[in-house]
């Protein structure tokens, strides 16, 4: 069976929370251990932060001069930045931790930001990560929509060394383009949280590949490393759902709306639950809610072109994900379905413009592969 779209948070951009949050009892009640499988891999928050021995090897051997000689704090932010150097690529595909983000020299945002910070602490370096207040952002992978955030981190000098000759403010590493991170309004986050935040995108990733076992193991360790931390709750409520437990399912978003009244993630997800369950009243009443809240959630006229697409009604289609493509033009796949769009029309011009900026903004190895060879194709028809 097909299950309703369900929303989730991913800190695939990175960081999730506006402000770090207050100490709160952990909900072991929402637990429900015995009806999960045992994890097929280890899930250990030590694990995350954790340097491998090839990272101490860069650290005192690849790079162990620029260190000595421009300092810690800005031989380490050198390397990172300096494409002969790291050479690191962007990829969301999957949440790495600090090793595995450094021998593929590429990860998502929170991949990057947890290697940079386990590199720092290595070197002896004051470690602050922060939430930033960017523009709310979606992605969605078959019937999940992704919600994500933005973490960085700050680097700092624990103690003056002999002989150095560089000052000793802290820099912010942003792994988002300059334009992009300036001016931005942060707020400090615990290690937990991060913790917790990669917790939680383990847990998705793993849904995503029918992982269910392993995605409830993944939330509950979210839930354990900071349970103030709502986003791994509203994950958990999701693999409950698909999981068949739609009692404890629909606990979990009520406990997420006690704390969030206005939390619209867990207020769809439960309204679709309820109507799952034959609950129509309350359901309408929830989406009434909704709607009001969020009035044009993620992806609604994107589904509206895709239905107008399979009507052959590309003049709707283009005008629907025209509309999608100017309050969210930073996501790949809008620019894919306008040029497609455009292809159908018959505006081959517009539909490679449209093609090439679904290449300039994809995010992970697979889909840049994809674009560009259809833009390729396109290209070859054209000529």
């Amino acid at each position: 069976m097909r299950h309703p779209w369900a929303t989730l948070l991913l800190c695939a951009l990175l960081s999730a929370c506006a402000s770090a949050p207050a100490p709160v009892a952990r909900a072991d009640h929402l637990l429900n251990d015995a009806a999960f499988a045992p994890p097929s891999q280890r899930i250990a928050a030590a694990d995350v932060f954790a340097v491998s021995d090839a990272m101490r090897r860069y650290l005192n051997t690849d790079i162990v001069n620029q260190l000595r000689h421009e300092g810690r704090q800005r031989g380490l932010i050198t390397a990172l930045y300096q494409h002969d150097q790291l050479k690191l690529e962007y990829d969301s595909a999957n949440t790495r931790n600090a090793a595995q983000a450094f021998d593929a020299r590429a990860g998502n945002c929170l991949s990057l930001v947890i290697m940079t910070a386990a590199l720092a602490k290595e070197l002896g370096l004051d470690v602050q990560f922060k939430s930033a207040w960017l523009e709310e952002t979606w992605s969605r992978s078959g019937d999940l929509y992704f919600r994500s955030a933005h973490v960085n981190v700050t680097l700092g000098k624990r103690t003056m060394e002999a002989g150095s000759t560089y000052d000793s403010n802290s820099f912010t590493v942003d792994f988002l383009p300059q334009q992009d991170v300036r001016g931005l309004r942060t707020s400090p986050i615990t290690e937990q949280v991060v913790i917790a935040m990669y917790m939680n995108n383990r847990a998705a990733e793993s849904m995503l590949q029918g992982q269910l076992d392993d995605a409830y193991w993944w939330a509950r360790e979210a839930l354990v490393q900071s349970p103030g931390f709502l986003s791994p709750y509203n994950t958990l409520g999701v693999i409950y759902r698909r999981h068949g437990d739609l009692a404890r399912a629909e606990q979990v978003f009520a406990h997420v709306l006690a704390r969030e009244p206005a939390n619209t993630r867990a207020m769809s997800n439960l309204a679709q639950l309820l109507e799952q369950t034959g609950r129509a009243a309350e359901a309408a009443e929830l989406k009434q809610r909704l709607a009001q809240l969020e009035p044009y959630p993620p992806f609604h006229y994107f589904n509206l072109g895709i239905a107008a697409m399979q009507r052959d009604d590309f003049w709707s289609a283009r005008e629907m994900f025209s509309k999608e493509v100017s309050r969210a033009g930073y996501y790949h796949e809008f620019h894919f379905w306008l040029g497609l769009a455009n292809f159908r029309l018959g505006e081959f011009d517009t539909a490679r413009k449209e093609l090439a900026l679904a290449l300039e903004n994809s995010s992970t190895r697979s889909d840049r592969d994809l674009y560009a060879a259809k833009l390729a194709w396109l290209k070859s028809r054209q000529q």
